[in-house]
C-alpha cells in the first residue's frame, strides 16, 4: 500500500481535515469509507444524505463490533444497507490504487471498488512522542492515577491522551469522546487545587452518535461479549434500549431512538446495581 498522503486520503482528526473532506464531497465523488466504528459510520451516513455512492469496508463481521454485541451490530448493518450503502464486512483493504489520486481500492478478497475519495476511520493513536523526554510515564497515552495526576508532581492530563485508573471499573481507561474530556477537566482541576485529597475520577462514560434517522446513545462500559437483555422496544423496530451485564453487574446500556430510559440505567450503574436487578426493574415497567 502506498503512503496515504500520496493519494490525498482523508483521516478526519482535525477541523482542517473535516473542511477538506467537505470540499471534496461537494464534487459528488464515489466514496469508500474504511472502518465502521462511530466515525466511519457517521461519515457514511453523511455521504448518503448527500446522495453520494458509498462503500463501507470493515474487516470485522459487524459495524462497531469492538463494542457492540453481534445482534446489535447487525441492526446497524441493516440500517446502512437500507440506506443504499455497499457494505463490505469481514474483509480488509489490501491496496490503494491510482496515480496522483486514489482511483480504486483493492480488498483482501481480490475485489476492487472504484473510488474518488477514501476516508480512513480505523482508530486513533495518542500523540505522545513530544513527551518522550519529559519524564512522564507513557503507555498508550499519559499514565495517570485515579485523580488524573501524572507521574510528575503538579502535572495532570485530560482528554484523549490521558490514561487514568478508574476506581469503579478497577482498570486503566483512555476514552476518546469529548464528553469525557469535559468531565475529566473538572476532576483534573480538583487534583491541582486539592492535591491527593481530591476525589477519584470515576464517571459512567456517556457517548452518542447520530446516523441517518438513528439517535444512538450509550452509557457505561460495553463489550461485545457482555450478556445482553433488550429491556424496551425491539431490535426489529430499531427502537430499543439494551442492557449489558458482566459478572452479575450492570455495566452498560444502549438506546437507539428510545433515549428516555437511558439516564435511569446510568444512575443504576453509578449505584452498582446488579444486572439481575436492572433486568427485573425493566420487566416491571
Amino acid at each position: 500500500m502506498q503512503l496515504l498522503d500520496d493519494f490525498r486520503l482523508h483521516r478526519p482528526t482535525t477541523l482542517d481535515d473535516a473542511l477538506a473532506l467537505r470540499a471534496e464531497l461537494e464534487r459528488g465523488p464515489r466514496v469508500v469509507v474504511v472502518g465502521a466504528g462511530f466515525i466511519g459510520a457517521e461519515v457514511t451516513a453523511t455521504c448518503r444524505r448527500r446522495g453520494l455512492d458509498v462503500t463501507l469496508v470493515e474487516p470485522l463481521p459487524t459495524p462497531m463490533a469492538r463494542v457492540l454485541a453481534p445482534e446489535i451490530g447487525q441492526v446497524c448493518a441493516g440500517v446502512h444497507r437500507d440506506q443504499g450503502v455497499d457494505l463490505r464486512l469481514g474483509v480488509g483493504v489490501a491496496a490503494l490504487l491510482g496515480g496522483a489520486r486514489v482511483e480504486r481500492v483493492r480488498l483482501a478478497d481480490g475485489s476492487e471498488i472504484a473510488a474518488d475519495v477514501v476516508v480512513v476511520g480505523i482508530g486513533a493513536v495518542p500523540e505522545t512522542g513530544w513527551l518522550a523526554s519529559s519524564g512522564l510515564e507513557i503507555g498508550d497515552g499519559v499514565i495517570c492515577d485515579a485523580t488524573c495526576a501524572t507521574s510528575a508532581p503538579g502535572v495532570v492530563a485530560v482528554g484523549d491522551v490521558a490514561r487514568w485508573y478508574h476506581d469503579g471499573y478497577r482498570e486503566s481507561l483512555r476514552i476518546e469522546h469529548w464528553t469525557n474530556a469535559v468531565e475529566q477537566a473538572d476532576a483534573a482541576t480538583a487534583r491541582l487545587l486539592d492535591g491527593p485529597a481530591a476525589p477519584p475520577y470515576a464517571p459512567i462514560p456517556f457517548v452518542w452518535s447520530d446516523q441517518y434517522d438513528l439517535k444512538i446513545q450509550a452509557a457505561g462500559r460495553i463489550a461485545p461479549d457482555d450478556e445482553v437483555f433488550v429491556a424496551h422496544g425491539s431490535l426489529v423496530e430499531r427502537r430499543f434500549v439494551a442492557l449489558f451485564g458482566r459478572k452479575g453487574v450492570l455495566r452498560g446500556a444502549l438506546a437507539i431512538n428510545r433515549v428516555r430510559q437511558l439516564m435511569g440505567y446510568r444512575r443504576m450503574m453509578r449505584e452498582g446495581t446488579s444486572f439481575e436487578a436492572a433486568v427485573a426493574a425493566a420487566r416491571a415497567e
